[in-house]
């Protein structure tokens, strides 16, 4: 059984990669400059693993010691052969929660499938219960195809590779923190209004939503407003959003009108004091 309780981030340095958002900042304008976050940004390299041959209940323990909720299962030779969740353990003939069908069901589910829940709910050993093949990623992997990856699979970890062997994990708390040191690190640049307005045509014209063909952008004094219509009320919070944040934006006035393209039905924005 693989052992190693440090659970630091890659680098050796929680915020390296905050340092190198700063570096791309300044090598650049800040208003088009951005810093493309990865695996080796975020990922808890020395990992805790299990080997195939350790037992379940040894395995619950590591998650229980270490709080955590999955463990990679690695071969002699290091390369990762399976996953072990806490999902893995909750069938189990230990605790009485073996799954149990009624008899004409079980004829339904055939004897493959029934045997195949018989060995997890009596296994000894995590090679038994392991999720298998592995999704993995290498340590280029982009943060946007690590989350494509978690929501298409519908997994919550990710082992990160290196030549065929594992050198860290990506989690959704991995992901999770580095949002919150990203709001730390990220403040406000204060901007003239001309630039503001042209940080946010840029970022608007970059969605395929945001059609600007009806709906005009002013900047005065740091305030954004929106003038115009919209044929789609879901896009008025998404354009304050936006605006929201450019930075230097001090806040967002909503002059926008809504018509509904069926019937015609005009109705403005709600009363409600500027954004700040």
């Amino acid at each position: 059984m693989q052992l190693r309780a440090s659970r630091r981030s890659a680098g050796g340095g929680e915020l390296d990669w905050a340092r190198e958002l700063r570096g791309a900042r300044g090598a650049g304008s800040p208003t088009t400059t951005r810093f493309v976050m990865n695996a080796a940004h975020i990922m808890t390299r020395n990992v805790i693993s299990v080997q195939p041959e350790t037992t379940i209940f040894q395995a619950a323990h590591l998650m229980l010691l270490h709080r955590i909720s999955g463990l990679p299962v690695v071969d002699s030779n290091g390369h990762v052969v399976g996953v072990v969740t806490e999902g893995d353990f909750l069938r189990r003939a230990e605790m009485g929660t073996q799954r149990q069908r009624p008899r004409w069901l079980q004829f339904l589910v055939g004897p493959g499938k029934l045997a195949e829940e018989y060995v997890r709910s009596k296994a000894r050993k995590v090679e038994d219960v392991m999720t298998q093949p592995v999704h993995t990623i290498d340590e280029d992997t982009p943060l946007s195809d690590i989350v494509e990856l978690m929501e298409r699979h519908r997994i919550k970890r990710l082992p990160v590779l290196r030549d065929g062997k594992l050198v860290g994990v990506v989690s959704r708390a991995n992901l999770v923190h580095a949002l919150a040191s990203l709001g730390r690190e990220i403040k406000s640049t204060p901007a003239d209004d001309e630039a503001i307005r042209e940080c946010l045509l840029a970022e608007l014209n970059r969605e395929s939503w945001a059609s600007l063909g009806l709906i005009d952008v002013i900047v005065r004094d740091g305030t954004v407003e929106f003038w115009g219509t919209l044929l789609d009320e879901r896009k008025r919070r998404a354009l304050i959003l936006a605006a929201e944040n450019v930075p230097g934006v001090k806040g967002v006035r909503d002059h926008l009108v809504w018509v509904d393209p069926m019937s015609g039905t005009a109705l403005g924005p709600p009363e409600e004091p500027p954004r700040t």
